[in-house]
């Protein structure tokens, strides 16, 4: 029988285990841990109140930890907020009005204007662009400087403009520049097309011209204009043509022979009420 072991001797090899690095204390007989049961242990219950108090912990803290927390609510669905918004406007203005205090799009805070439309809106032809560029959100209309130029005289060679001739109504399916003009994301533009369908109803156009790939995405739920262009189909309810934006005819003068064949659809659907 081993004799019981003095105070200092069990002091000299607490230190030495110290010294090896040893951080936790030791059992006296060794532990094969491949024996223990894997199952993790239940847990334990939250003590009660007045438990907590039995012991002389803080019992406001165990109040706090015994009482239920609150569980967040979900935020507001941007989308239905902008179908509630967009169907309460009753005319243009009540739209653009309901555009201006839509909290929902970030693209709002970044962007210097609310670029909403330019035009007629009696008029029988509703273009509908993808979204603002640096000039658009400084002036606060849309397709200015060369894009708005060209998309001018497009027009202005069948007879129609924004100002004379035959009338135009023009928008964007995006009111705010995106950041350096990037591409609308998805959920931007589903946030916005409630507002695009009431815009829509609202000018009540014969033909709406979907011009770009984020507009046929918006309208037709589809992208890949070169394929898209010169077929008739239908958005918003409405004939719609889909056709190149004058930005891709800048930097793709081959196409223009495409563009004028769709004007020249076009044409020939408003002085005859049918589509090819």
């Amino acid at each position: 029988m081993e004799s019981p072991m003095d105070a200092d001797t069990a002091l000299a090899l607490l230190d030495w285990q110290i010294d090896l690095g040893a951080t936790e204390a030791i059992a006296d007989a060794p532990v094969n841990r491949f024996e223990l049961d894997p199952r993790p242990a239940k847990p334990t219950s939250s003590p009660s109140p007045q438990h907590a108090v039995d012991r002389g912990a803080d019992p406001s803290a165990a109040a706090r930890a015994a009482r239920p927390q609150p569980v967040s609510a979900p935020g507001p669905d941007p989308v239905q907020a902008a179908r509630e918004a967009a169907r309460a406007a009753g005319d243009l203005d009540g739209l653009r009005a309901a555009l201006l205090a839509y909290p929902h799009c970030d693209l709002k805070k970044g962007a210097r204007n609310l670029v909403f439309a330019d035009g007629a809106p009696d008029a029988r032809v509703m273009i509908i662009g993808e979204a603002p560029g640096r000039e658009e959100d400084a002036r606060g209309l849309p397709f200015v400087g060369r894009e708005g130029q060209l998309l001018d005289r497009m027009f202005a060679a069948i007879g129609m403009g924004r100002t004379e001739g035959a009338p135009l109504y023009i928008t964007n399916v995006i009111p705010w520049r995106p950041p350096q003009s990037r591409d609308p994301k998805p959920e931007e533009i589903a946030m916005m097309l409630p507002f695009m369908q009431r815009h829509v109803e609202l000018v009540a156009p014969d033909v709406v011209v979907l011009m770009g790939n984020i507009s046929c995405q918006a309208g037709l739920g589809r992208r890949g204009i070169a394929r898209l262009r010169g077929g008739w189909t239908t958005a918003y309810g409405r004939d719609a043509l889909p056709m190149f934006p004058p930005a891709y005819l800048l930097s793709n003068p081959h196409a223009k022979r495409d563009a004028w064949q769709d004007l020249l659809a076009l044409q020939a659907r408003l002085a005859t009420g049918n589509t090819p």
